[in-house]
């Protein structure tokens, strides 16, 4: 049987760490239709003006079309 998948682009932002910004954008992008897979692209992260560190990922899912 034959399937298809959108490809979609997310980027999650978290004060706690990496992985937890990797879990916003995966659950986030999940709560619209279900994510079969995700490839993390990008990592980064800045300095904001309270010299707290901002984790930032851009993440590529697939999500299953009907």
């Amino acid at each position: 049987m034959a399937q298809s998948f959108e490809i979609v682009e997310r980027v999650g932002v978290s004060s706690v760490s990496i992985s937890d910004a990797v879990k916003l954008a995966v659950f986030g992008a999940g709560r619209e239709r279900p994510v079969a897979w995700f490839e993390v692209i990008r990592q980064q992260g800045r300095v904001t003006e309270n010299g707290e560190l901002e984790y930032q990922v851009t993440v590529k899912m697939g999500r299953k079309l009907s």
